[in-house]
């Protein structure tokens, strides 16, 4: 029963940060997409083919403790920088 319990600590453990990983980024990319005039659907396929959206979730739990504003930035420079023209 003990092993059972660990289990299931690590299982909601991964659980909260899935969450807050989900949570975050459907934050962001709607920022995104205020912030650059766009579409939800639009910036999410901006960021996908401009490589922002690998990155994001690559380092979204660093992301999410700077200010939205800076994220929001890092995401446009990452996409200028390959090619993104907004």
């Amino acid at each position: 029963m003990l092993i059972f319990n660990e289990f299931d600590m690590e299982t909601q453990a991964l659980s909260k940060a899935t969450s807050d990983k989900i949570s975050f980024i459907t934050y962001i990319v709607p920022e995104f997409a205020s912030a650059y005039k766009m579409k939800i659907q639009d910036a999410f396929f901006y960021l996908k083919k401009y490589g922002a959206w690998t990155f994001l979730n690559q380092h979204w739990n660093t992301l999410h403790t700077a200010n939205p504003f800076h994220t929001v930035d890092y995401l446009y420079r990452i996409c200028y920088q390959n090619g993104g023209l907004r």
